[in-house]
């Protein structure tokens, strides 16, 4: 089930199924040009970077931004862009895309009404959810997933045992934990996230 995805560093995912789908490419290493579809959940500098775009994109790559980023896409060169607000549903190149919206309850790090995403991406029959930069709240404990991508590095976020209560609440199959490790976060709150998520629920560490 989760063979196919990996974790680049910090939020920076790489999912290989029908497409090749970043989400938030963040210092990528090399020049591989083999992006299908970037998604984007923000506009932080470690979720979009315009630099290591440059490093995935092809000629075709469509670029999924949210609705308040469209000026900020245009200055990134790609096949199309597409920008989408937080609770919709849309196909894209044959990948169904749900988004989720994420933003912190108290902190002003990412609030509601700037309508930053997370995306529930469909690929083989299994629903993966990336979370975002994001608190569990009234919106994203609804989420139905397979797998469960989350924040655990505390600060911007959800902390490990934020995170685990609230994959406990969801209910995947399986669940990993992103967004520590370099920004914020370190590999503490790995084991604290693995102690805290129910023995029910699979977790797979794909941090390098």
């Amino acid at each position: 089930m989760v063979e196919n995805i990996e974790v680049l560093t910090h939020s920076s995912i790489r999912l290989k199924g029908e497409k090749v789908i970043y989400i938030d490419p963040f210092r990528i290493s090399e020049k591989t040009s083999d992006a299908d579809i970037i998604l984007i959940t923000h506009d932080h500098f470690d979720h979009f970077s315009p630099e290591d775009i440059d490093k995935i994109k092809k000629n075709d790559t469509i670029i999924v931004v949210p609705e308040q980023m469209k000026e900020q896409a245009n200055n990134v060169s790609c096949g199309q862009c597409i920008t989408v607000l937080p609770g919709i549903q849309k196909q894209i190149d044959g990948i169904a895309i749900e988004t989720v919206a994420a933003y912190n309850n108290t902190k002003s790090f990412h609030s509601k009404e700037s309508g930053w995403v997370g995306y529930i991406v469909e690929l083989a029959g299994t629903k993966i959810y990336i979370a975002g930069d994001t608190d569990m709240n009234e919106d994203n404990r609804k989420v139905v997933c397979d797998v469960a991508m989350v924040p655990i590095g505390g600060t911007y976020t959800m902390d490990a045992k934020e995170a685990a209560e609230f994959v406990n609440i969801l209910k995947p199959k399986v669940t990993i934990p992103i967004h520590y490790g370099s920004v914020t976060g370190t590999k503490k709150d790995e084991e604290i996230f693995k102690a805290e998520v129910d023995p029910s629920i699979g977790v797979e560490i794909k941090m390098p």
